[in-house]
This record gives structure tokens, sequence and C-alpha cells, in this order.
């Protein structure tokens, strides 16, 4: 009761940081059906590249050995090589499908997550050996599901193979009179027939359970009121956290300083090292700053302000005092008001002179 209670206090999304702590544990969303399906496909796969390759060398092994049983040796030795001889050739037939799956198994894992190290989940827990934990896992909504998606899937691939099946009743009675080699085709067709049909089934439920099981993690890691406060707290405190909340902010400022050099009346610069776009127009009080820059902030406000038609002037001491001074959005101080309204001016004499 106490669980479920705490588990209804829990009504706020996870944060990104209890997610990547969650990952770091071991504990992340993981589908069985997704390897199910990649390894089913890759079986189908092989199968259907390396399928009569296999079958004509398993045939020929064992045409060989029983045209020539009468000639096989009755001692243990040459029983014993005999076999070993045997093993290899099945071992190399069956090595390139082998190889397929296991490959096609380790990627459907990767897929879901990438790997993790952790000796969290080798620890003790109580839980793992509570009767009570065990028969809520054993009758709890995570079973129901999995007994349902089970029986589901049982009944489906069922229907499906039943049908393949019944279509082909004709032939399948017709195997036992035929030849081996004539039967083998035919069996690889039919099988192949099988795993298509139960691939394009497992496909639905392969993305159903996927989304299912993201779903669920998520719910799991859902964190309560005081957590959320509780972390906030934390992530203020942390200084990775608050420089990358400081780059961010810079990011923003900077993007909206390059948005704002084209509506500038003049740049006044360095003129390489220092950069400050003014902005004036009739009825303002004073002329305002709308970005500033040294360096490669610098030359990207002069590029987007000669993109722009925007005058560019040169005056070293007054870009340095301004740079220094005057802050983004921020009127130009009132010592700087003659020799900012000298340049404003001049840039105003300019556009006059060419309307």
């Amino acid at each position: 009761m106490a669980e479920g209670t705490e588990q209804e206090d829990k009504t706020e999304e996870p944060t990104q940081r209890r997610l990547d702590q969650a990952v770091e544990r071991g504990e992340v969303a993981t589908s069985t059906e997704i390897n199910t399906f990649a390894i089913l496909g890759a079986f189908t796969l092989a199968l259907l590249i390396a399928g009569p390759g296999i079958a004509r060398t398993l045939l020929t092994d064992m045409r060989g050995f029983l045209t020539n049983a009468h000639a096989v040796p009755d001692d243990a030795h040459a029983m014993a090589g005999i076999a070993g001889r045997s093993l290899w050739i099945w071992l190399q037939a069956l090595a390139v499908p082998a190889g397929l799956v296991a490959a096609a198994g380790l990627a459907a894992g990767l897929l879901q997550h990438p790997l993790v190290f952790t000796t969290e989940t080798l620890g003790p827990k109580f839980e793992r050996i509570s009767p009570m934990a065990g028969v809520k896992r054993i009758f709890g909504i995570e079973a129901l599901f999995q007994f349902g998606k089970g029986l589901a899937k049982l009944t489906v691939v069922g229907v499906v193979v039943a049908t393949v099946l019944w279509r082909d009743r004709d032939r399948l009675e017709v195997f036992a009179r035929l030849d081996p080699a004539a039967c083998l085709p035919a069996i690889l067709g039919i099988s192949l027939k099988l795993l298509g049909g139960v691939l394009a089934i497992h496909l639905t439920i392969t993305m159903a359970d996927a989304l299912y099981q993201r779903y669920r993690w998520r719910q799991r890691l859902r964190m309560s009121k005081e957590e959320m406060k509780r972390e906030m707290k934390e992530s203020d405190g942390n200084p990775e956290v608050k420089g990358r909340m400081k780059q961010i902010r810079m990011q923003r400022v900077k993007k909206r300083m390059m948005a704002a050099v084209p509506t500038a009346t003049v740049i006044v610069t360095n003129p390489t090292h220092y950069a400050v776009a003014l902005r004036y127009e009739p009825g303002m009080g004073a002329p305002v700053c709308v970005a500033k820059g040294v360096d490669s902030l610098a030359l990207r406000i002069r590029e987007m302000a000669r993109a722009h038609d925007v005058p560019v002037l040169e005056n070293p001491p007054l870009a340095r005092a301004l740079h220094a001074t005057v802050e983004i959005d921020a009127e130009v101080p009132a010592e700087h008001y003659r020799a900012v309204a000298e340049v404003i001016g001049f840039v105003m004499r300019l556009r006059r002179r060419a309307a």
C-alpha cells in the first residue's frame, strides 16, 4: 500500500539528469522482442542466402557416409576420426549463419542502448529475496502484460504456421515418398514462407513492445515534487551545470545580437579587435547598443553589417570605451554622447547625400 501511494505521488516527468543516472546504473529500457526479431530476421536471411549451399554440403556428406557405410571401420579410433570430420563439415556449413545470428543479437542490444559497465546491479537487494516483492513480480502489471504478450504471440504465430502448412498439405504428404535430395528445395521454400510470415507478425509485436517498455521505463523514473525541488537545488550547486547554463545563455545572447545587427544605424570598430553596433532613431532619448564583441565575434558583426549595408566606421578609442562601459540593449552613457553624436550625425549626412 505504501509503495502504491509513493508511486502515485510521483506525478512529474523525469528530468534528463535522472534519466542519465538511470542509464549509468544499468537501468535502461530494454525490449527482448527487438532481440528476438533481430535474431529471427538474421536466421531467415542466412537461410535465404546460404540455405541451398548448406543443404548441398550436408546432403553430400550424409549421402557419402550412407553409401559407404559398409566400408566404415568398426574400431573406436576410426569412428572417432569419422565423427570429428563430420562435425567439422557441419561446423563449417553453419558458421556463417551462426555468426550472422550472433551479430544481429549484439546489434539489437546496442541499438536499444549503448554498453553500460556498472557493478551496482551486482549488489545485494532486499527486494530480490523478499516474498512480497516476488509475489508482486509474479502477479503484477508487468507479469500480466508479459503473459498476455506471450499468449498473443503463441496464438498469432500458430495461426500463421497453420495457414502456411495447410496450403502446402498436399506437398507434405508427398515428401515421405520422395528422395531427400528432391525434398530439400521444397522444404527450404516452405521454411522461408513460414519465417517470412512469422517475421511480418513479429514486427508489429516488436514495435508495440518497444514503445511499451520505453513508457514503463519513464513511468518507473517519474519524480515527486519534493524530488524535483531537491534535484533543482543539487543542479544549481553543480559547477558543470552552471557552466553549461552560462554557455547556453551566451549562445542565446550572441544569436540575439547577430539578429539585431541589420537594424543598427552604425558599427563602430577598432578596426579589428572591437565592434559595437549602435541604433538610433528620431525620438529616442539616446542611442542604444544592440550588439558588441571582440576578435572573432567582432569580425562576424562587421561581416553581417556589410551584408546588410550598415555603415562601418573606424574609431578605436570610442569602440574600446563603448565596449567597456555599455551593455547590450542599454543606452550609451552620457559621457560618450558627444563622440557618438558626431558618428551618428556623420552617418545621417551620408544617408541624406545618398538620397
